[in-house]
Order: structure tokens, then C-alpha cells, then sequence
């Protein structure tokens, strides 16, 4: 799995920030653009890849040593504790090859993990850094996040109570829909700029800046830099 910060090459950065400046003289609201390579760790999906793989490894093991019989003419017992031990330790190694597997392919523990789950994670690691952006401003502003995260393929737009007093939440939703079909048919970097020009019409249109000398770059609580989460 791409790291957001492999993805996002220096120039792709620099064009996001352009596009969030251009954005922002327009409105009084901050707008803060984050990519994350992932938004959880998923290590529910390892175990279950884990407990597979060990479950395979049994089942091969007992079809290349089936259970030994007693020899003809001894009454010596196999030794079953022998056996017993041998197929934990098989299953276990099973288990832990299997989860270091699905740890190093993306794909795999993706697979493994619920869509409710990774939808989660995205709305708790989006509201978190939204959160975590606001408290180091010098000041309290009105904001929107615009959120994406690599791994689960997941995108989510979170705004705070001013500008969802002007947009509402349909207005959210619409531009969400806009950004997860621009991510469909373009690179990632196309579809942030674009995401962030409709981002900008729609609160050029109700939280206009205060006045010519804001709009021409004076105040700006929050840098306009891309927030890289890897």
C-alpha cells in the first residue's frame, strides 16, 4: 500500500495549496484539505487472515501425517501429546505468518475488513483532525475539512456548526459526491483542486469575506498547506 505522502509528490502539494489560498479569498471560512494513507489499523482483518491461514496449515498437515496406528504386534500407544503439540505449534505459526501477510498486503487485510468498520474509522480520524486543526488556530473560526483516506478508498467532508448553519448538511453530501466521483476518473490532485473550487463557490456565496482588504490576503488562521497523514 501507497503512503498519502508516495502518492502526493511536492508539486502535487503546492497545487492543492494554491487551490485552497484561491478558495479562501473569496469566503470566510478556513478550508483544511487532509490525506491519510490509512484512518485504522485493522487488526481485527490480520487475525481473521491469521486464523485461515492456520486453519489451512492444519488441514494440510493432517492430510501429509495422518493419525498414526499402533504398530502390528506392539501394544505400545502413538504418543498423542506429541501429536497434540505438533498441531498447535502448526497452527499457530500458521496464525502469525498469516497475520504479518495481511499486515504488509494492503489489499488482502482490506478484504478482510467490514465496509462499517473502515467507514468508521474515517469519520473518527476525519473528525480528529479536524478537531486537532481547529484547537491550534490562534482563534476560533468557521471551517471545512476536506478528507481522504488512501487505504479504505473512503472520503468524508466534516464542517463546523457556522458553516453548516449557511450550507446544511445536503450541501456536504453533494460536495462529498463531487470529490469520491472526481477520485473515480482523475488523479488524486485534480480531484482536490476541483473539490476545492466547488468548496469556494459554495461558500463564496453565503460567508462572503468581510471586507476588500481580508479578501486580498491579510488574515488567515490556519496555513493552506496539505495535511499529510501517514
Amino acid at each position: 500500500m501507497k503512503r498519502a505522502s508516495q502518492v502526493l509528490n511536492a508539486d502535487d502539494r503546492r497545487r492543492i495549496s494554491r487551490a485552497v489560498a484561491a478558495a479562501e479569498t473569496t469566503t470566510a471560512a478556513e478550508i483544511i484539505v487532509a490525506v491519510a494513507s490509512a484512518s485504522g489499523r485493522y487488526d481485527r482483518a490480520e487475525d481473521i487472515v491469521g486464523l485461515w491461514t492456520g486453519l489451512v496449515a492444519l488441514g494440510v498437515t493432517r492430510a501429509l501425517r495422518p493419525v498414526e496406528l499402533a504398530e502390528h504386534g506392539s501394544w505400545a500407544e502413538p504418543s498423542k501429546a506429541l501429536e497434540i503439540g505438533l498441531l498447535v505449534v502448526v497452527m499457530l505459526v500458521g496464525f502469525i505468518a498469516g497475520a504479518a501477510i495481511a499486515h504488509r498486503i494492503g489489499w488482502l487485510r482490506h478484504a478482510f475488513a467490514s465496509r462499517r468498520q473502515m467507514r468508521r474509522q474515517v469519520w473518527a480520524r476525519a473528525e480528529q483532525t479536524f478537531c486537532d486543526r481547529r484547537i491550534s488556530g490562534p482563534a476560533p473560526f468557521a471551517g471545512l475539512l476536506i478528507y481522504v483516506s488512501l487505504f479504505e478508498r473512503l472520503a468524508v467532508v466534516v464542517a463546523d456548526r457556522a458553516v453548516l448553519e449557511k450550507l446544511e448538511q445536503g450541501a456536504l453530501d453533494a460536495i462529498c459526491r463531487h470529490l469520491t466521483g472526481q477520485l473515480r476518473q482523475r488523479d488524486p490532485t485534480a480531484a482536490l483542486c476541483s473539490t476545492i473550487e466547488e468548496v469556494g463557490r459554495r461558500l463564496a456565496a453565503t460567508m462572503l469575506r468581510a471586507s476588500a482588504a481580508a479578501s486580498a490576503g491579510g488574515e488567515n488562521p490556519l496555513d493552506n498547506a496539505l495535511v499529510i497523514l501517514d
